[in-house]
């Protein structure tokens, strides 16, 4: 859950203009964003990494979320063009090396892509579609075997693990690299499941309870997760539990209160978890496999936590922050831990990427609600998560 290393920008000489500074001002913009956020960057810092003044970046771009837009649909124009000569026996190691050049676009796209106006978030929403729809038609002459349906899942899964590298600032030297994120996208294209015909039906959320803290808790996660942190008010929060903005602070003091008191539920509740599969586990694999089952139940049934996790995180206090981010490591480390116990051979470096592959799949799949709906998604998940760990059976 935690934001990886981005690439370093060379700004050219100030004072000239090299023929290639558009695609310079795209790459800092790039790095930019990943490392500190957009909300954080500024079209002038951009200008600086480049050696340019602000207005000549006007030249390129109408405003930093064009800027923004930019960064992220020109590596999916090179991902729809990857494939689009892609044949099914080489998807996998394309996809370990597009994942590996364009290493910031799953953060950027977790995090910052509800930045970008109606209109543009709608045209990369589109382009994305399109890349799943040809991903899955590859997988489809792959394995003539699966369903329509099975080969869709595939297709978000393998694309999930080839930006699960954008989450963790690891960088194994190559080819090694490339050659395990190959490895993992390939576990899970090949891996054996099985979706049954029917649909899950509906959730109909029968109960609530009587607690207007609680009310104000679960509105402020479901708008935070659609919206973003930066885009709710305390007005919307009180409109959507249906009383006065003012009155939320008769129950907490500021709005970055409210999204404290939410991330640190959403921390405690994966670390409870952690513990009752600790203490009915027989031994390391049993425990990995519990582990992944309780996981995987935590995704489906709470995915607007889980949004909250991997993307508002920056909005907290520093202190807040500080905290978050550490419990989050720590609880990927135990991951990490019981992995390298079932997996003797494996090093802290190979054990960390599969762990981030495997719970990135669980993550994007549960913020994909026709995904997260389907019947059998979460036999399918427990099958895929374990693969990438090295389990079998």
């Amino acid at each position: 859950m935690t934001e990886g290393r981005a690439e370093s920008t060379c700004a050219p000489a100030r004072g000239t203009r090299p023929a290639n500074r558009r695609q310079l001002v795209v790459l800092a913009a790039a790095d930019l964003f990943y490392r500190r956020g957009y909300a954080k960057v500024g079209m002038g810092e951009v200008a600086e990494a480049v050696g340019i003044g602000p207005s000549a970046l006007y030249r390129h771009f109408r405003g930093k979320q064009d800027l923004l837009g930019t960064v992220v649909g020109e590596a999916m124009g090179v991902m729809t063009d990857e494939l689009a000569v892609a044949a099914p026996d080489d998807i996998a190691r394309r996809l370990a090396v597009l994942g590996l050049e364009h290493r910031h676009v799953g953060v950027l796209w977790q995090r910052e892509a509800r930045h970008l106006d109606a209109d543009r978030l709608a045209e990369l929403r589109a382009a994305t579609e399109r890349i799943g729809a040809r991903l899955a038609e590859l997988l489809a002459r792959r394995r003539p075997e699966l369903t329509a349906d099975e080969a869709a899942l595939l297709a978000w899964c393998a694309l999930a693990v080839t930006t699960s590298v954008s989450f963790h600032r690891l960088a194994p030297p190559e080819p090694g690299f490339t050659a395990l994120l190959t490895e993992l996208v390939t576990e899970t294209i090949d891996a054996p499941i099985a979706l049954p015909a029917a649909a899950n039906p509906n959730r109909v959320r029968a109960l609530a309870t009587r607690s207007r803290r609680e009310a104000v808790l679960a509105e402020a996660t479901r708008l935070f997760a659609r919206r973003g942190f930066a885009g709710v008010s305390m007005d919307d929060i009180g409109a959507s539990v249906g009383i006065a903005g003012p009155s939320l602070y008769n129950h907490f003091a500021a709005k970055t209160e409210i999204l404290s008191a939410v991330m640190y539920r959403g921390d405690e509740w994966l670390w409870m978890d952690m513990n009752r599969v600790f203490a009915a586990a027989t031994d390391a694999e049993d425990g990995l496999r519990r582990l992944v089952d309780s996981y995987v139940r935590f995704v489906l049934e709470q995915p607007d936590l889980i949004q909250l996790l991997l993307s508002e995180t920056a909005h907290l206090p520093e202190s807040d922050r500080k905290r978050a981010r550490s419990t989050q490591h720590s609880y990927i480390a135990e991951w990490m831990h019981l992995a390298t116990r079932v997996h003797p051979e494996w090093d802290p470096v190979t054990a960390r990427v599969r762990v981030q592959a495997a719970q990135t799949i669980a993550n994007d799949v549960a913020l994909i609600p026709r995904l997260r709906a389907r019947a059998g998604i979460d036999a399918a998940l427990r099958v895929l998560l374990t693969r990438l760990l090295g389990l079998r059976g």
